[in-house]
């Protein structure tokens, strides 16, 4: 994945899941995606959430956006510390 890519992926988790998950993603309307929270969550579930949304919930399914190796970037970065967009 490209540096640049790689950045907007990292705004739009910060911005675009932080709006429900908080700006710090310590939890909201939406749960902490904090590695503490996170460490013991199957990764192709995280994945499958990340993709598909929640029906019912305010989990929007994210496919029209992101690729299964994007979210799956993104779901390995939230069980490590998601980095900063700095």
């Amino acid at each position: 994945m490209d540096p640049a890519r790689r950045t907007e992926l990292v705004r739009l988790v910060r911005q675009d899941c932080g709006s429900c998950h908080g700006l710090t993603l310590q939890g909201g309307l939406g749960p902490a995606l904090l590695p503490e929270t996170l460490k013991d969550k199957p990764v192709e579930n995280l994945k499958f959430v990340i993709m598909q949304g929640r029906p019912g919930t305010a989990m929007p399914p994210w496919k029209r956006f992101l690729t299964e190796a994007e979210a799956q970037w993104i779901v390995e970065n939230l069980q490590k510390g998601f980095p900063s967009e700095h």
